[in-house]
């Protein structure tokens, strides 16, 4: 996984009104915590983090004022629901060689077998424990020809080396229904409604 360096300032304004003249500046509010320290007020540049956030847990390499250098990787980033620009993230400080826990996304490969059947993503994203600087940005799953009734667990996934699961083993990650048996469900429903009518 590849660092994205980016320039930040400490903040000492807290608030709403200082957080929307931050804004207003085309920058974003954010914290620096983690391994006990005293949380950091950032203010970050809002176009390179909005890049930098479309790689899943990027590894961030934050110049601080210009006096020290931080890794740290996006824990929760609030954004706009409307408009989509980012109002705040919070950034975890992480060292090299240190294990973290995070979550990555889950990608298929193949097509299901003939049918009609339904996939479903019961976790979207696998949570594992991985080394801050190796953190893998996906994971990938075969579901070439699964019928309905079959069902991939954690356990079933090859992960990178060094890269382990932070969930049970059995968890249920993707799942293959029936279509038609959604469809005689609801139809059932249909029939019993009409005859309380």
């Amino acid at each position: 996984m590849s660092e994205v360096k980016i320039a930040a300032e400490t903040r000492s304004e807290f608030g709403k009104g200082a957080a929307r003249r931050i804004r207003r500046d085309s920058k974003v509010p954010g914290v620096l915590y983690g391994h006990g320290s005293d949380p950091i007020h950032l203010t970050l540049p809002g176009h390179d983090l909005l890049l930098a956030l479309r790689t899943p847990n990027v590894l961030i390499s934050l110049d601080i004022d210009g006096k020290s250098n931080e890794l740290a990787i996006p824990k929760s980033v609030q954004r706009d629901p409307i408009k989509g620009f980012l109002e705040h993230v919070d950034l975890q400080l992480v060292k090299r060689g240190e294990k973290v826990t995070v979550e990555i996304p889950v990608h298929t490969e193949g097509e299901l077998a003939p049918g009609g059947y339904l996939l479903e993503h019961v976790l979207n994203a696998l949570p594992v424990d991985a080394e801050a600087t190796h953190i893998p940005e996906s994971v990938s799953v075969s579901i070439e020809g699964l019928e309905a009734g079959a069902s991939v667990l954690a356990k079933d996934i090859t992960l990178p080396s060094g890269v382990t699961l932070a969930v049970e083993e059995d968890a249920v990650v993707l799942q293959v229904l029936s279509a038609q048996a959604e469809e005689a469900t609801e139809g059932e429903a249909t029939s019993e409604e009409a005859a309380e009518a």
